[in-house]
């Protein structure tokens, strides 16, 4: 069966000067009411709370932090967060490239990043009636892995777009300006939501400036719906400010099923002409993979491990994004400079080291901050040179199509991550080991990488 093909695109829309780029950018500042206060710092961190533990087995072990029941009932709550976003990455990796090809196919890239941020927003709304109670915990994994789906089919769309913003001689600094923006808008939120909902002002039984009862989560639950709305603003510029694609005329209509064929065959010529792109795909596959379990599973192990209150994670919070935006503007002077792989390379290397300290350093939250951080100042710049390196790559016109097919290389090695780490926590009781798993990923990922060439890869 031959592979239905379409004609060369028309060219993309010119956008010209700083306001297409700024409003673009707002996304990743909006954004950081998922990464950082759902999926990192806030929600994960709930949904991992003695909240969700038996009453009696709270009760029995009283201020003992390190009750064995305790911590066996903490530790396996986690590790069914990690099932549930196991299960997510499954279905990212089956529809993740066929919806970003349709998008480029249709010219509707904006249509669809609007649809899939709808969602994610829908989703974190519907988290304030998670209530901090057993019961509840099943409910609350699956809206993180719903928003977690979406996400990543939102951002497909929205790295697309990169290239409607930038040149290949700025699109370094475009995109770490982007995803550094990302860092400062989680800072402001943070700093909003512990003020208003979280820090306690020597009331024990409510918390924040607006005095929410902390019964049931109400706290943490409003918080998230109040970062509900904060996406949904900041969505909107690049919704209304950047010009749309305009549709590609295809020689033959397919449909969705159809699709997969033309996704086979994108492989198949990967594989036969651009394969150092080929290459790169897998590498940041099981590297993005290991970043995502940093991301997701640092302050469960923050709290867990090291003794944070929600209120310290904040504060860690806080600082882990000044460092992370700092970085990752910086880095993408780097990346026009002397090349993507190279901002990849030192960055994993960065965060191996400091992730096999965190196994060494017992309970002390000094040493946790300072290890913490450095690994801020890595995780960035590996983010944000992996989508210029394959923006770069990309002929224009398939932005969507290679970027979902940059999702589901992701994707189809997702249950890594959480896999991994949900086992090491299993084996041994310990929720430190986790970390474990995430680091063997990240060496993986490095030695994958350190072939892949730096410039002039491109798609043919």
């Amino acid at each position: 069966m031959s592979t239905p093909t379409a004609p060369p695109p028309p060219p993309a829309p010119s956008v010209e000067g700083k306001r297409p780029v700024l409003a673009w950018a707002l996304w990743d500042w909006g954004s950081a009411a998922f990464n950082a206060v759902v999926t990192t710092f806030v929600f994960s961190t709930y949904l991992a709370s003695s909240y969700f533990v038996d009453p009696a087995i709270v009760a029995a072990a009283g201020d003992d932090d390190r009750n064995p029941e305790l911590v066996k009932a903490l530790a396996d709550n986690a590790a069914l967060v990690g099932n549930a976003l196991m299960i997510a990455g499954i279905v990212v990796a089956l529809l993740a490239p066929v919806l970003g090809q349709r998008s480029d196919g249709t010219g509707r890239r904006k249509l669809w990043l609007g649809i899939n941020t709808g969602v994610i927003v829908l989703a974190m709304a519907a988290m304030v009636f998670v209530e901090g109670t057993p019961s509840y915990l099943i409910l609350g994994a699956t809206l993180l892995a719903v928003g977690n789906v979406f996400f990543e089919f939102a951002s497909v769309n929205y790295y697309a777009m990169l290239s409607q913003v930038s040149t290949r001689e700025n699109i370094g600094r475009v995109s770490g300006f982007g995803w550094g923006m990302g860092y400062v808008g989680g800072i402001v939120l943070l700093l909003l939501l512990l003020v208003l909902f979280i820090q306690g002002f020597g009331n024990p039984d409510a918390a924040g400036l607006l005095a929410v009862p902390k019964d049931g989560g109400w706290n943490i639950r409003l918080a998230i719906l109040a970062s509900a709305v904060w996406f949904a603003v900041f969505a909107i510029p690049v919704l209304v400010r950047v010009p749309e694609i305009p549709a590609q005329s295809r020689k033959v209509r397919i449909g969705f099923f159809q699709s997969y064929v033309v996704l086979w065959g994108t492989l198949r010529s990967l594989w036969r002409d651009s394969r150092p792109v080929l290459l790169f795909l897998v590498a940041s596959a099981v590297f993005r993979d290991g970043l995502t379990g940093v991301f997701t599973f640092g302050a469960i192990i923050a709290a867990q491990v090291f003794g944070f209150s929600s209120t310290e994670v904040l504060y860690f919070a806080v600082a882990a994004n000044v460092v992370a935006g700092i970085s990752t503007m910086f880095s993408g002077r780097l990346d026009d400079r002397f090349g993507p792989k190279r901002v990849i390379v030192f960055s994993l290397v960065g965060l191996i080291v400091l992730g096999t300290v965190i196994l060494f350093i017992g309970t002390s939250q000094p040493l946790f901050w300072v290890a913490g951080l450095g690994l801020g100042l890595f995780v960035g710049p590996v983010q944000s040179a992996s989508r210029t390196y394959l923006s770069r790559a990309t002929p224009e016109g398939r932005e969507g199509e290679i970027f979902g097919l940059y999702a589901t290389t992701g994707r189809a090695v997702s249950f890594l991550a959480p896999g991994l780490f949900a086992l090491f926590v299993r084996l041994t009781g310990d929720t430190r080991l986790g970390i474990l798993g995430i680091v063997l990923i990240l060496a993986v990922g490095l030695a994958l990488m350190i072939p892949v060439q730096n410039r002039g890869a491109a798609i043919r």
